[in-house]
């Protein structure tokens, strides 16, 4: 069965205004940012979501990639450490956007991870909303990612300290 069809979702990171704003247009306050050499992280409650109740991001522009935790409520909880999304990173002054390639990674620290939503990229493709470029690179980002991880026991804090990238989360 085909996925539903959505262009790739958008997300704009205000730091100076301390916005996020999501791919529906609605603009939340972020309680954290903090600008690194390799990346930014967000920090932000989530209201009005059954699921989670906070998330964590850091945006990796040089990996195209963007690393969430997600603080879920009782009973949402999922078998996962991190959610990892592919996609483009631009970076203009304060303002850090981005772009959604559909691949997404889930992992497991030192367990594994798991690659998903191939077929929305694949639905994006053939449906004209992801032109065959774009597409290549997120599956070459995705195929990196798995490898790298994997090469590292799955975990992405050893995979990233051998590019001097660390992240910090808070405790939740």
């Amino acid at each position: 069965m085909t996925p539903p069809i959505h262009p790739p979702k958008r997300e704009t990171f205000d730091v100076r205004h301390r916005t996020n704003t999501d791919p529906k247009g609605i603009v939340r306050d972020v309680e954290v940012y903090t600008v690194t050499p390799w990346g930014l992280y967000m920090a932000r409650p989530a209201p009005g979501r059954a699921q989670f109740h906070y998330l964590e991001s850091w945006l990796l522009p040089s990996l195209d990639l963007r690393a969430t935790v997600f603080h879920f409520n009782p009973g949402y909880e999922r078998d996962q450490d991190l959610y990892l999304d592919v996609g483009r990173i631009s970076v203009d002054g304060d303002v850090w956007r981005t772009e959604d390639h559909y691949l997404d990674l889930v992992v497991r620290t030192g367990r594994g991870v798991e690659l998903v939503d191939a077929d929305e990229l694949v639905a994006a493709v053939c449906g004209g909303l992801l032109d065959q470029e774009t597409a290549d690179r997120a599956i070459h980002t995705a195929v990196a990612t798995v490898d790298g991880l994997a090469r590292h026991g799955y975990d992405l804090d050893r995979w990233l300290d051998q590019r001097e990238m660390v992240l910090t989360w808070r405790s939740a």
